[in-house]
C-alpha cells in the first residue's frame, strides 16, 4: 500500500475522534418530582462553550410511552454532535403512561391520550426549569428547540401544538414563550378536532418519517374527527397554511426512521436549524428519499409492539 493510501486510511480512521471530541461535559439534575418519581435531565455541553447564552436542544426519548431511557446509547452521537456545535443539549425523563397497557387504537385511545398528556406535562415542567435556570445554565430562552424520537416525537409535536393553541396545560410556561423549532423523528399529533389547526403559527418543524411506518402513522388514523395525525398529514396542513417546514419521507421504510437520522443526517439537521430557526427562512421543503440498499422491518405495528 503506497503512502498516499496509508494517509487516506489514517484520516478516515481518525475522523470520529475529531468529530466527537472528549471535551463534552454532562450534568444530571432533578427537574421535578411527580407521582413519587424523580424526573431527571442530563445536560450536555462543550467545555469550550462561549460565555454568551447558547441555543438549547431539548430531547425526548422514544419507547412507545412504556419503555426507554434518556441516556440510551443510540442517542449519543446526536447529543455529542450538537453539544460540540455550541448547543446546550438536554435529555429528559418523563412518566411512561403506557406501561402495562394494551395496544392503543381508535376505539381504545384513552390510555394513549393519558400517556401523551403526562409526557407533554413533563416536557413543560422541564422547559419551565430551563427558563427558571437559564442564566445559570447559559441558555438563550428564545432559541429552545424540542426534539424527540417515536413517542418522544409525538410528545414534542403535541407540546408545540398545545402551546400554540394556548391550552390550559401550557399555563406552567410564560404567556410569551414559544419553542423556536421542532425536530420529530416519526411523530404525530393526537387530535379530537380533525387535522390540527394552530391558533398561532407553529414553530418551524423538521419531520422525518418512513412511508411504511405502521407503529406511528405516516399519514393518519382517524374516526370522524378523532385521530392520530402523522407527519404527512401535518406537513400537508403546514403547506396549506404557509408554515415553514422540512419533511423527509423515507420511501419504503418502517419505524426505523425514529432512530437512524440521528446518526446519518446530522449535517442536514444542523442546516435545518441554521436556516429555519436562526435565519428564519420561510421555506417549505419536501424531500422523498429512496435508499435501495437499506433493509427495513415494516411489520411492527401496535398489536405486535404492545404485547
Amino acid at each position: 500500500m503506497n503512502r498516499r493510501k496509508l494517509t487516506a486510511l489514517f484520516i478516515v480512521l481518525l475522523t470520529p475522534f475529531f468529530l466527537y471530541p472528549e471535551e463534552i461535559r454532562k450534568e444530571t439534575r432533578i427537574f421535578a418530582v411527580k407521582d413519587q418519581q424523580e424526573l431527571k435531565m442530563d445536560i450536555y455541553s462543550s467545555c469550550t462553550s462561549s460565555v454568551s447564552a447558547q441555543p438549547c436542544l431539548l430531547f425526548v426519548f422514544g419507547g412507545g410511552f412504556k419503555e426507554g431511557t434518556r441516556d440510551a446509547a443510540l442517542y449519543t452521537d446526536y447529543f455529542r454532535y450538537f453539544a460540540d456545535k455550541g448547543f446546550q443539549v438536554v435529555s429528559i425523563d418523563y412518566r411512561l403512561g403506557m406501561k402495562g397497557q394494551k395496544a392503543p387504537g381508535i376505539f381504545n385511545n384513552k390510555p394513549l391520550q393519558h400517556a401523551i398528556a403526562l409526557a407533554v406535562e413533563d416536557v413543560y415542567s422541564a422547559t419551565n426549569y430551563l427558563l427558571q435556570h437559564a442564566d445559570e445554565l447559559n441558555i438563550d430562552t428564545s432559541r429552545i428547540i424540542i426534539s424527540g424520537s417515536s413517542a418522544g416525537a409525538m410528545t414534542v409535536l403535541q407540546a408545540d401544538y398545545e402551546k400554540r393553541d394556548h391550552r390550559e396545560t401550557t399555563r406552567v410556561l410564560p404567556d410569551g414563550f414559544q419553542y423556536a423549532g421542532v425536530i420529530a423523528f416519526a411523530g404525530s399529533v393526537f387530535s379530537k378536532e380533525g387535522t390540527p389547526s394552530y391558533d398561532t403559527a407553529p414553530a418551524p418543524t423538521l419531520f422525518f418519517h418512513g412511508s411504511k411506518d405502521k407503529l406511528v402513522p405516516y399519514n393518519k388514523t382517524r374516526f370522524f374527527k378523532l385521530g392520530v395525525f402523522g407527519s404527512k398529514s401535518l406537513a400537508k396542513r403546514f403547506k396549506e397554511q404557509g408554515y415553514p417546514y422540512t419533511f423527509y419521507t423515507m420511501e419504503g421504510i418502517g419505524h426505523d426512521v425514529s432512530e437512524y437520522p440521528m446518526t446519518e443526517f446530522l449535517p442536514e439537521i444542523e442546516q435545518f436549524i441554521r436556516n429555519f430557526v436562526f435565519d428564519k427562512k420561510q421555506w417549505m421543503l419536501e424531500i422523498y428519499l429512496k435508499d435501495k440498499f437499506r433493509k427495513s422491518d415494516t411489520s411492527t405495528d401496535p398489536g405486535s409492539y404492545y404485547k
